[in-house]
């Protein structure tokens, strides 16, 4: 019998999935709808000044942030501009209000259908906030004269040309999603990252005349993505036990079967940083329209910003710092509360061992999650400060690496990972993982 090549295991996972054909097929959907966002990225809306508009972004931290979920098509005004920035605040919204509303707070009870119509209720609420951001958007850009001004026909047609980007690359991540793999949402927001990887790599090249800063730099960033990859993955595994009866020849029998439940180090997410960021940005964007070069809004300006020289500059990072923590404790307490881990080892007749069901339960499960979210909390925060520590120590001014971004692309290739290795594992395949 011929022994079959010997590959690396990367590759051979690789093969494997182009060789089954429903698989293969998952895989080019996905890429061909990459391929389609980027050049949907690439269609503008009329009366734009490229220069003004490059200079405008080299100069707004907010716009550069809101530019890294578009994938790079708001630095264009394209109608891909705001990205699926308008449908991740309204999902965020959504989240918070279902411990809030009793209604909402039921439906997310009702199992897959009432997810369905908070689902719903997300993409009715994208449209309006994508109209607002739209319009905002344009007249941001008018006021730097970046965009010319227009009448009101004009106005309302570009506002809606950017509704419509929206919702239509929403619409491309639900078809990754359903017909591809991985999160589409998730994926799009990566095929626009990554679109920005090659402008990065021709910054490392502007800092050759450093070349010790920029090595310790890329080590940095080495030990970050491996940091990244290790608290995604973390997770603190509480042992479960059920009791279940059994009936066999006309008798009862109790029986027990044990599991766990893995909680996660860091189960927030990017969220945190999202939120931080967007606070730690606002006081100096809105300082900086009544900034007139000394006052109040002079400081302001200096103290929110992100460039500003040492020591004043530290106050921006530390800050960030700090919010990031507490939006971390902040959002991981919201999301566990609208588990119900407690009532629903209750409820399946589940229990911890050496640990009295109901309130004891809650105390305990509480207890952990409060101890194991310092960890990640604290990972979050120093994922948010590592552009500062990495420009602090190797004095390389000219990369401009987003931690936000290297946290979603870690966590998306990781999760496409996952996805492939369990579609391979069901076919008997050998995956990514042994």
């Amino acid at each position: 019998m011929r022994q079959r090549p010997t590959r690396p295991r990367l590759l051979q996972a690789m093969l494997d999935a182009f060789s089954l054909p429903d698989l293969r097929r998952r895989i080019l959907i996905t890429v061909g709808i990459l391929v389609a966002f980027r050049f949907i990225a690439h269609v503008p809306l009329p009366g734009v000044d490229p220069v003004a508009l490059q200079e405008l972004f080299e100069s707004n931290a907010l716009l550069g942030m809101l530019n890294l979920f578009s994938g790079g098509a708001m630095r264009q005004f394209s109608v891909a501009s705001m990205g699926v920035y308008p449908y991740i605040t309204a999902s965020i919204i959504m989240i918070l209000l279902v411990p809030v509303i009793p209604k909402l707070q039921a439906l997310s009870q009702e199992g897959e259908s009432g997810r369905n119509k908070i689902n719903l209720y997300t993409h009715w609420l994208t449209v309006p906030l994508a109209a607002f951001s739209g319009y905002g958007q344009l007249v941001l850009l008018q006021r730097a004269g970046a965009v010319g001004t227009a009448g009101l026909l004009p106005t309302i047609t570009i506002v809606i040309s950017l509704v419509a980007g929206t919702v239509f690359l929403v619409w491309l991540g639900e078809l990754i999603t359903e017909y591809g793999i991985g999160n589409g949402i998730s994926i799009i927001i990566f095929g626009g990252i990554v679109a920005g990887y090659p402008q990065l790599i021709q910054q490392s090249f502007l800092a050759k005349n450093n070349p010790l800063g920029l090595t310790v730099y890329l080590v940095i960033v080495l030990v970050t993505i491996v940091l990244i990859v290790i608290f995604t993955e973390a997770h603190r595994r509480i042992p479960v036990q059920y009791a279940r009866s059994v009936f066999r020849g006309g008798r009862m029998y109790r029986q027990s079967g044990s599991t766990h439940i893995p909680m996660r180090v860091n189960s927030a997410g990017m969220i945190p940083l999202i939120f931080a960021m967007s606070i730690v940005l606002f006081p100096g964007i809105v300082a900086s329209y009544f900034d007139t070069g000394g006052g109040i809004a002079h400081t302001i300006v200096l103290w929110f910003s992100s460039d500003t020289e040492l020591p004043i500059g530290a106050f921006y990072w530390i800050f960030y710092f700090l919010l990031a923590v507490g939006f971390t404790f902040f959002y991981t307490m919201i999301t566990y509360q609208q588990q119900d881990l407690p009532g629903t080892l209750q409820r399946q007749g589940g229990f911890i061992p050496g640990i009295r069901p109901g309130k004891n339960t809650a105390s305990y499960l509480s207890g952990v999650i409060n101890r194991i979210t310092w960890a990640g909390a604290l990972f979050l925060a120093f994922v948010a400060i590592m552009p500062f520590l990495a420009r602090t120590v190797t004095n390389v001014q000219q990369i401009q690496l987003s931690s936000l971004g290297m946290l979603i692309v870690v966590g998306v290739v990781l999760d496409t990972m996952k996805q492939l290795e369990a579609q391979l594992v069901m076919r008997r395949y050998e995956g990514f993982i042994k």
